[in-house]
């Protein structure tokens, strides 16, 4: 069913824009809060990141919601997956996080969990779009929903997280730089790895509402390799803005991604005797991880791009275990959505059980040289539907001889194309890249 707000992860936008406005998170407080009364007296959680609009969008949902009659406990600044934990700790009917992941502070998005902690289901974001369109009304005044600060919810995450981590061992010893992005797991990150004994190194765990995934992060780790090696630690873990996905840095200095990070899951797992029924990646995925985990004995599969489709295909499967290099990873077997944190959690695991380093483990997967070029254009599309493109593609694809691949696909969330192209020789990987990423820029701009 085509909707026409909800994108594969929720609303997002710039803020002051359509629909990131007051006025519509007001219309979606209270279109979501119609959808989910109708099985009774409803509860919402609600989570956001750093971003000062945060607060604007917080305030006008609130409202919505408690004019539809539902009931809200405020989470404040909480990763995406503690709110995925949280809906169902407190068996709400449904919670809100309120963050744009990656993206810089101007951006900021409204997205969605059931009260199974897991993506809202389509036909219930269809529900949502249709009371959107009708006109706002308020419930009578006894019925009118409340809200409350949940004081103790960065507590309870802090133990589910803890959980996840064997109960026989310990971080003592392990001296780990923590780079939070200035986001949500600024403060929930660090407490974890400290209370299971590590030694924790704070980096970019001062927001300031504005400084959110600036240089920093996951996607800019360039900061965190600097500190590892400088600091002489023995491992750096950094997030992003929502802490749904993770990278890391061995003691070396070398970025270890999240391809690389499920292999020495999958790795581990095995090792410990525990069931590992397949991997589901990307069609972003290295070639190498494929590779690798079919030396171990295990079934790869590629879903589309996303931690939906991600987690459509473990739940199809069912399977426990997948994830996208930019490290996403999900571990059903722990929680119930991708979670930076725990995702890290079993990584250090491998690396205590084993008596191993970082850079040791993460020798079980050899990458294949890999380029992504990311092109602005003037809007989303298809460009495998321009002739001259796909055109191109063949083309690049016959230049590696069966020894590479070429992936063009449209952002989900923002008006670029991906290209990616990878194969075994370096120098030919990076020509066709750019010379792909040119014709795109050309083609569509």
């Amino acid at each position: 069913m085509k909707k026409t707000y909800f994108g594969t992860d929720g609303i997002r936008g710039r803020v002051g824009e359509a629909p990131i406005t007051p006025e519509f998170a007001l219309q979606l407080g209270w279109a979501a809060g119609k959808a989910l009364a109708r099985q009774g007296r409803a509860s919402v959680v609600v989570g956001k990141d750093t971003r000062l609009s945060g607060y604007l969008l917080e305030s006008a949902l609130e409202a919505g919601l408690s004019a539809a009659g539902v009931s809200v406990r405020l989470l404040g600044p909480m990763p995406t997956p503690a709110i995925a934990y949280l809906t169902r700790a407190f068996h709400a009917s449904a919670g809100i996080v309120i963050s744009a992941s990656h993206n810089p502070y101007y951006d900021n998005g409204i997205k969605f969990f059931g009260a199974d902690g897991k993506k809202l289901a389509d036909a219930v974001e269809a529900e949502i779009e249709a009371w959107l369109e009708k006109p706002l009304t308020i419930d009578a005044p006894d019925a009118l929903g409340k809200a409350m600060r949940q004081e103790d919810a960065r507590g309870r995450y802090i133990e589910f997280c803890k959980s996840s981590f064997p109960f026989s061992l310990s971080l003592s010893g392990l001296k780990i730089v923590v780079d939070a992005a200035h986001g949500a797991a600024y403060q929930v990150g660090p407490a974890v790895f400290g209370e299971l004994g590590a030694e924790v190194i704070r980096l970019a765990c001062e927001p300031d509402g504005l400084n959110i995934n600036r240089d920093c992060g996951s996607t800019h780790p360039e900061g965190l390799q600097e500190a590892v090696l400088a600091q002489g630690a023995d491992v750096g873990i950094a997030f992003d803005g929502d802490s749904d996905r993770v990278v890391m840095v061995d003691r070396q200095g070398a970025l270890v991604d999240g391809d690389e990070l499920i292999v020495i899951i999958a790795q581990a797992r095995l090792a410990a005797g525990l069931p590992v029924q397949g991997v589901v990646g990307t069609l972003m995925s290295n070639l190498g991880m494929e590779l690798a985990l079919r030396e171990m004995g295990l079934e790869f599969v590629r879903a589309n791009v996303g931690d939906r489709y991600v987690m459509a295909e473990l739940e199809s499967r069912g399977w426990t275990l997948g994830g996208e290099a930019s490290g996403h990873i999900v571990c059903l077997d722990k929680t119930t959505t991708g979670d930076a944190i725990i995702a890290a959690l079993q990584v250090l695991a491998a690396m205590v059980s084993s008596g191993r380093a970082l850079h040791e483990l993460r020798g079980a997967m050899q990458k294949f040289p890999q380029k992504l070029v990311n092109v602005r254009v003037a809007k989303r599309s298809d460009p495998m539907a321009h002739a001259g493109i796909a055109q191109a593609v063949r083309a690049a694809e016959e230049r590696m001889a069966g020894r590479g691949r070429v992936l063009l696909r449209a952002s989900g969330t923002e008006p670029l194309i991906r290209v990616m192209v990878e194969g075994a020789e370096h120098g030919l990987v990076g020509a066709l890249a750019d010379e792909l990423a040119a014709l795109v820029e050309t083609a569509l701009a």
